[in-house]
């Protein structure tokens, strides 16, 4: 994953590399004008002096063939030869490719000439003043090997830029970053970011402000909805379940109206545990339960086990506690303790009569198996009410419960059907 800042600085070099490496034939093609307009004008204006000094004196074919012959081993780049012709020809610029007799290498050299008519004691000459020019490819090694360098540095400054720079520019950003990874919803402090000069992040501290003070206030309301709701709401059901108590121990209730009362107990103590598992669920969901310490899930599960040694009895059956070293955590006690008893009681809810249950440790990995018949539907096992089960005592949240426990510390829960066992396992 990239960073936002590092993408404008690849960008920057990949545009620089575009327009130097670009730069380099332009940069040749323009020296080479500078460099051979520079030797042109030279040329012209020797050829010149040249032809004034010869036309100025007298010289005999003999002086002329000596100082020729001069040239020739002194500046080989200028010769004067007679013609036939005395016809006037215009000034004329050649370049040639060839040895260079100053040069004792093998390779040749890139020679621009100047040729003119002159008349010497009315003969006719024709002066060629020859000039060294830098090679091409030479030239174009040259620009690019400092061109090179210089994109080199351009890359450091770059980088060195960029970084001074976003450290101090992205300084309140991370700030206000750091800020919100910290922020807790469910406790009671006040988000507090950092002001800053920048137009862009001050207006998105603002909008982050107004949108967690928003937050806040929908979590405050909807907390207090839930607990005014559930304490509403279990008043009323505590009241029934009193008063259904006082009817049962009635002693001129016929058998049907007993009947008929009992058959109301079990939906009101169902009803009950559903607005119970509900207010629990509300509460993990808002991030109520935030108190974390170091737990045992052995002893965890040797207290819930203790606890349905009555229900294990009354249906006769065979539970194995297969965690022999203790099993540390860190999370909330009583949600460990609620997920716990909740898968606790879905195994034993869905044994059949003189089933097994199996609990055991494999690492990090905890499994609680139970026998069955086939397997249950993955797909809505976990959801609330779900109907993977005929049960109605049950109040259908308990899975639920797990999985939102599970959720809220990162915990893998998952479910299989294998050799007619069901298997929940819990991955810490």
């Amino acid at each position: 994953m990239t960073k936002l800042l590092n993408r404008p600085l690849k960008a920057f070099v990949l545009y620089s590399l575009i327009i130097l490496a670009i730069s380099i034939p332009a940069y040749v093609l323009v020296i080479d004008y500078i460099w051979t307009s520079e030797l042109d004008e030279n040329n012209w204006l020797t050829l010149q002096h040249t032809k004034q000094r010869l036309q100025s004196k007298q010289f005999t074919q003999a002086e002329i063939e000596n100082i020729n012959h001069i040239w020739g081993e002194l500046q080989p780049g200028v010769s004067i030869v007679k013609v036939d012709d005395k016809i006037v020809s215009k000034d004329s610029i050649y370049e040639a490719i060839r040895p260079n007799v100053f040069d004792e290498g093998d390779g040749e050299d890139r020679f621009r000439g100047l040729q003119s008519f002159v008349e010497i004691n009315g003969q006719p000459y024709i002066l060629t003043i020859e000039t060294n020019v830098e090679e091409w490819d030479e030239t174009f090694a040259a620009v690019a090997v400092i061109t090179f360098f210089f994109f080199i540095i351009l890359i450091i400054g770059f980088i060195l830029l960029n970084k001074k720079i976003a450290t101090k520019t992205w300084q309140p950003f991370y700030q206000t970053l750091s800020s919100l990874k910290s922020f807790e919803l469910s406790k009671d402090h006040s988000l507090e970011l950092p002001s800053s000069d920048i137009q862009e992040f001050q207006e998105m501290n603002q909008s982050l402000l107004q949108l967690v003070k928003n937050n806040v206030d929908t979590y405050q309301q909807q907390k207090a909805f839930t607990e005014n709701a559930s304490h509403e709401l279990q008043t009323p059901i505590a009241l029934l379940k009193s008063k259904m108590d006082l009817l049962i121990q009635q002693k001129d209730l016929t058998p049907e109206i007993s009947e008929m009362l009992n058959s109301i107990e079990a939906p009101l103590a169902r009803l009950s545990r559903i607005n119970k598992n509900l207010l629990l669920l509300a509460k993990v969901e808002n991030h109520q339960y935030s108190d974390i310490e170091a737990l045992d899930i052995k002893e965890y599960f040797e207290s819930s086990i203790t606890l349905f040694e009555d229900y294990l009895g009354d249906k006769q059956l065979q539970i194995s506690n297969n965690i022999k070293e203790p099993l540390l955590i860190n999370a909330n006690s009583f949600l460990v303790e609620t997920l716990i008893h909740n898968l606790l009681s879905n195994a034993i809810r869905h044994t059949s009569q003189s089933g097994q249950i199996e609990i055991s440790c494999d690492g990090r990995m905890l499994q609680v198996k139970n026998t069955g018949k086939e397997s249950l539907d993955q797909n809505h096992l976990f959801e609330r009410f779900s109907n993977v089960t005929k049960d109605k005592v049950s109040s259908g949240l308990g899975l639920a419960i797990v999985r939102e426990v599970a959720n809220k510390y990162q915990w893998k829960v998952n479910y299989h059907f294998e050799n007619g066992f069901h298997v929940f396992s819990m991955e810490f």
